[in-house]
C-alpha cells in the first residue's frame, strides 16, 4: 500500500491527530524560517560584540545557506530511505544543539560553524516535514488546505522572523539564538508523542554513497560560488575555479546516478516539465525576496537610520500571509488551479518591486505600505502553491526528494539574489542611488519567475505524465506550472 494512501485511511479514521500532527510540522518549518530572518536582523549587533569583519559576517549567513543547500538532496533522499520521521526528529535535535552552540559563541569561527551545522540540519529536517504532511493527508482538498497552513506557516516564519529578531535584539543578540533553543525543544517533545511515519513499503537497493559524496560536494561548491558572487572583485580567479569545480562534480554525480541501481536523484523526475517549472519559479521568486529584503533593511537601517526594533515593525505588514495563505489561497487553488494562482501572486511581487524602484530618503511609511502590503499578499499566493507543486504528480516514495529538490532551489534562490543585489549595490556606488540600482534585480527575478510559470498556463490543459509506479496523476485542477 502507498505511503500517502495509508497515511491518508488513518488521518481520515483520526482528522484530530492528523491536524495535531501537522500543527507540530508547522511549528518546525516555522522554526527553520524565522532563525534565519532574525539572525539578519541581529548582525550588526553580532558584529559590535564580537568585533567580526564584514567578510565573517557576511559568512554568519553564507555558512547557513551553504549548509542547508549542500545537504539538501542528500536530505531528502535520506528520509525517503531511513524514514522521514526519524529523519524529522533526529536533525531537529542536531538544530536544538547547534542553535544554543550559536548563542554562547565568543569566536567568529564557533558561530560560523553553528550556523554550518543548523544550516545542515534544516537540509534533513525540512524534506522530511513536508513529507510527512503529504502521507498524512488525502490527495484533494484535505492535503491542499493542509499544505495551504504548512506553507503559509513557512511563509510567516521568514516575515514575522524580522519583526522577532528586532524585539530579540533588544534583549541581547544572543536571544535569536536561545528562542530557537526553546521552541525547537517544546516542538521536538510534541514530535517524539504524536509523529509516526505512514506504514509503508521497504524501498529496495542501498545508500547512494557514491552519488551522496559527488552530489553533496557539487552543491557545497556550487551555493559557495554563488556566495562569492557577492565580492565579485575580489580573487575572480577563485570563485571561477570553484564554479568550475562544482559543475564537474555535478558531472560526475549525473554520471554516477545513470549506472546507479539505488540512485540519490533519479535522474528521470527531472524530465517532468511542471516539476522543473515550478523549482525554476522558486528559485527566481524567492531570489526577488531575499534581495529586496537585504535592500529594504540596509535602506532603514543605514540610510533612515531606523532601529532594528522600527524595521521589525515596518516589515510586520509582510505577516498577513500567515493568516491568508491557509485561509484564501487553497480556496483559490481549489478553484482555479496551483498555475493560475502561482501566476497571479508572482504578478502582485512584480508590481510590489517596481512600486519601490522610486524609492527616496523623504518616504513615510504610508508610502512603502503598497510595497508590503502587496508582497504579503503574494507571498501568500504564490509560497502555498509552489509547496503543494513540489511533490504533484510524484510518485509516493519520492516525496522526501522532491522536497529535497523544492528547498534546494529556494536555498539557491536566497543565495543567489542576496549576492545579485550585492554586487549590483557595490558596482553601482553607494548611499541612495546604488541601492535604487540594485532594486532592480528583484523585479527581473520576479518577471522571469512569471514568465516561467506562464508557460505552465499554456499546457495546464496537457494530461500529467504516468509516474513510473503507475501512481494516478494529479486531477486537472491542481496541475501546476
Amino acid at each position: 500500500m502507498s505511503n500517502s494512501v495509508t497515511g491518508a485511511a488513518d488521518g481520515a479514521a483520526r482528522p484530530g491527530r492528523a491536524w495535531g500532527v501537522l500543527l507540530v510540522l508547522c511549528g518546525a518549518i516555522f522554526l527553520e524560517g524565522i532563525d534565519v530572518a532574525m539572525v539578519n536582523v541581529a548582525l550588526p549587533s553580532i558584529r559590535a560584540d564580537l568585533g567580526l569583519s564584514t567578510g565573517m559576517l557576511s559568512g554568519v549567513v553564507s555558512a547557513y545557506v551553504l549548509g542547508y543547500g549542500g545537504f539538501m538532496l542528500l536530505g531528502g533522499r535520506a528520509g525517503d530511505l531511513l524514514g522521514h520521521r526519524r529523519m524529522f526528529v533526529l536533525w531537529l535535535a542536531v538544530f536544538l544543539v547547534f542553535s544554543g552552540l550559536g548563542g554562547f559563541a565568543t569566536e567568529g569561527w564557533v558561530l560560523l560553524l553553528a550556523r554550518f551545522a543548523t544550516g545542515a540540519a534544516a537540509a534533513f529536517m525540512a524534506p522530511a516535514g513536508l513529507a510527512l504532511v503529504t502521507s498524512g493527508f488525502p490527495e484533494g482538498p484535505a492535503r491542499t488546505k493542509a499544505l495551504g497552513v504548512y506553507a503559509g506557516t513557512a511563509a510567516g516564519g521568514f516575515s514575522l522572523g524580522v519583526v522577532a529578531g528586532g524585539v530579540l535584539v533588544s534583549f541581547g543578540w544572543r536571544w535569536v539564538f536561545f528562542a530557537p533553543v526553546i521552541l525547537s525543544a517544546l516542538i521536538l517533545v510534541t514530535a517524539l508523542a504524536l509523529v509516526r511515519d505512514a506504514p509503508r513499503e521497504r524501498l529496495s537497493g542501498g545508500f547512494d554513497l557514491a552519488g551522496a559524496f559527488t552530489g553533496t560536494g557539487a552543491m557545497l561548491l556550487l551555493v559557495y560560488g554563488v556566495v562569492r558572487l557577492e565580492h565579485a572583485g575580489d580573487r575572480p580567479g577563485l570563485t571561477a575555479g570553484v564554479f568550475a569545480a562544482g559543475l564537474a562534480l555535478l558531472g560526475l554525480f549525473t554520471a554516477v546516478e545513470r549506472r546507479s541501481s539505488s540512485p540519490l536523484l533519479r535522474l528521470g523526475i527531472l524530465r517532468t516539465a511542471p516539476l522543473v517549472r515550478v523549482n525554476v519559479a522558486a528559485l527566481l521568486f524567492l531570489a526577488a525576496f531575499a534581495g529586496f529584503q537585504f535592500l529594504a533593511t540596509l535602506y532603514l537601517q543605514e540610510l533612515r537610520g531606523w532601529s532594528t526594533m522600527q524595521t521589525g515593525l515596518a516589515m510586520v505588514v509582510l505577516g498577513i500571509d500567515t493568516v491568508l495563505a491557509p485561509v484564501l489561497t487553497p480556496r483559490l487553488v481549489e478553484r482555479f488551479g496551483n498555475t493560475r494562482v502561482l501566476f497571479g501572486g508572482i504578478l502582485l511581487a512584480v508590481v510590489a518591486y517596481a512600486l519601490f524602484l522610486p524609492v527616496g530618503l523623504d518616504w513615510t511609511y504610508v508610502t512603502m505600505l503598497p510595497t508590503l502590503l502587496l508582497l504579503g499578499l503574494a507571498f501568500s499566493l504564490a509560497y502555498g502553491p509552489l509547496t503543494m507543486a513540489a511533490t504533484e504528480g510524484v510518485a509516493d516514495d519520492e516525496h522526501g526528494l522532491a522536497g529535497g529538490l523544492l528547498y534546494t532551489s529556494i536555498q539557491f534562490g536566497t543565495a543567489l539574489g542576496l549576492s545579485a543585489v550585492t554586487a549590483v549595490s557595490v558596482a553601482s556606488g553607494s548611499g541612495l542611488d546604488a541601492l535604487r540600482t540594485a532594486l532592480i534585480v528583484p523585479v527581473a527575478a520576479a518577471a522571469l519567475a512569471a514568465i516561467v510559470v506562464a508557460f505552465g498556463l499554456r499546457s495546464r490543459a496537457e494530461p500529467a505524465d504516468t509516474p513510473p509506479n503507475g501512481t494516478k496523476p494529479a486531477e486537472p485542477s491542481t496541475i501546476v506550472a
